[in-house]
Parts: structure tokens; sequence; C-alpha cells
């Protein structure tokens, strides 16, 4: 009884010892590795256009109203009046007008002060741009530890043998950055000449 028992042991642990299990962990890692390289690039692909959106967004209404004091400030400095034009009414008239003109401008861009952000949305765009590029890196380098280890697996006595027979495993290829992907993507918010 024993002898049965340790014959029909022995081809189960020589099963359990040639990948049967090991192989196919191996390479469901190595894949769900791979699922989040591609779900981070698609975060990039997703992030950046509605980043740089936002930003033009708020560059342009800052943009407004920082024109908009500059030419209120341009007019009103135009409307001189001299000592000697303290008795023209219409003179009087058209300064009052210009300046309070520069101030309404004023008090718009004083109102709107707290929406003036564009600054910060460049710090955050700058921001989601490096934690993108960290997440990406982050996880090719996961990828292809998995992939070291599923290819060494696959390779090595005695998981090769069933990768091998039961599974026809092959290496699986570790990503590689292409030619020039060691230059920096250009961001282009439409105001360059």
């Amino acid at each position: 009884m024993k002898f049965r028992a340790a014959t029909a042991l022995v081809p189960a642990i020589l099963l359990a010892g040639c990948g049967l299990n090991s192989v196919p962990t191996a390479e469901e890692e190595a894949k769900a590795k791979w699922a989040d390289v591609q779900t981070n690039y698609q975060r990039r692909a997703d992030l950046i256009p509605n980043l740089v959106a936002t930003v033009k967004g708020a560059a342009g209404s800052e943009g407004k109203i920082l024109n908009d004091v500059v030419s209120a400030r341009a007019r009103a400095t135009q409307v001189q009046v001299t000592g000697d034009d303290l008795t023209d009414s219409a003179k009087m008239s058209a300064f009052n007008q210009a300046q309070n003109g520069l101030t309404l401008s004023l008090q718009r861009m004083q109102e709107a002060y707290p929406q003036l952000q564009s600054q910060g949305n460049f710090t955050t765009l700058m921001s989601q741009l490096e934690g993108t590029e960290n997440r990406i890196a982050i996880s090719i380098r996961d990828y292809n530890g998995a992939v070291q280890a599923y290819n060494t697996r696959i390779r090595t006595f005695p998981d090769a043998v069933g990768a091998k027979i039961f599974y026809g495993a092959k290496p699986m290829t570790p990503f590689q950055a292409q030619a020039g992907a060691d230059k920096a993507p250009t961001v282009d918010f439409g105001n360059t000449n």
C-alpha cells in the first residue's frame, strides 16, 4: 500500500516541479504587467490633450482680461488734460471716461483674479506630465521584470520541461524604446512663432 502511494506521489511531484502551474502563472503576470503599460500610455493619450486645452482656455481668458487692461490704460494715457483744459467740459468728460474705462478694467481683473491661475495650470500640467511619464517608466520596468521572470522560468529546469510539453511556451519580448524615444515630446500651446 505504501509502495502504491509512493509511486502515485512521484509523478505528481514531478508534474508539480515541471512548471505545470508556475509557467502559466508567470505568463499571466507578464500579461497583466503589459496591460499596465498600455493603461498608462492610454492615460497619457487621454490626459495630455485635456490638460493642454484647459491651460489654453485659462491662459486665453487671462490674456483677454490683461489685454483689456492694457488697452484701457493706453486709452487713458492718450487723453491729456492740461491746466488750460480744466474749463473745457468736453476734454474733462473724455479724460474722465478714459480713466473710468481703466478703472472698470482693473475692477474686472480684480474680480477675476481668483480664476486667473494659468501659472498654476501650467504647474499642474507639468506635474501631470511628469507623473504620467513616471507611471509609464515604472510599468515598463515592471513588465520587463515579469517578462524576464517568465523567460527564465521557461528556459530553466525543471519548468522548461512542462513549458515545452504542456504549453509550447515561447519567450516573450521585453519592451524596448524606439529610436528617438530619448527625446522628450514637444508640447505646443499654439503661441510659438
